[in-house]
């Protein structure tokens, strides 16, 4: 792997970090609360960034993880807490999911980042193009999180 390679794993972890230290501020309950306005809650955007980063590169390398299966029920895009149910993982359980993610990422796909596949949504070709493309995302689903904790601690 190159610098700039590395580059993108040490992001992945500084910003998964920055969640984590977020998440650390949390409790299951406060995480389970779906504020007024809002279709979802902590425990979903958390799951939810879990799966989105394996989908996209899932979407271009067509890689099956059939242990996402559920995930894509719970946390998939369109999907809320209404649709949990007593298999879901918890809070605590996906915080661990989270924090192994970056170095199970670059283990599964460190090699292949500039391996290049038919493109997918936004002209996407590479493994390494995907995972830029999910700090963003990941960056979005954040705020979300420090939104809905800032309402929560004001009501």
């Amino acid at each position: 792997m190159n610098q700039r390679q590395e580059n993108l794993f040490q992001q992945l972890q500084h910003y998964r970090s920055e969640l984590l230290q977020i998440l650390d501020q949390l409790t299951d309950e406060t995480a389970n609360i779906i504020p007024t306005d809002f279709h979802n809650n902590i425990r979903w955007n958390m799951g939810h960034l879990y799966l989105d980063q394996y989908l996209w590169i899932e979407a271009l390398t067509k890689d099956k993880h059939k242990e996402l299966d559920h995930f894509t029920n719970w946390f998939g895009f369109g999907t809320s807490p209404d649709h949990f149910d007593e298999k879901t993982p918890s809070f605590e359980a996906l915080k661990m999911l989270l924090a192994q993610q970056p170095e199970q990422l670059k283990e599964q796909y460190g090699h292949r980042l500039m391996e290049v596949f038919p493109p997918i949504e936004m002209g996407m070709q590479t493994i390494e193009q995907v995972l830029l493309r999910t700090i963003f995302h990941e960056g979005m689903h954040v705020q979300a999180i420090l939104t809905i904790h800032r309402i929560l601690n004001e009501s």
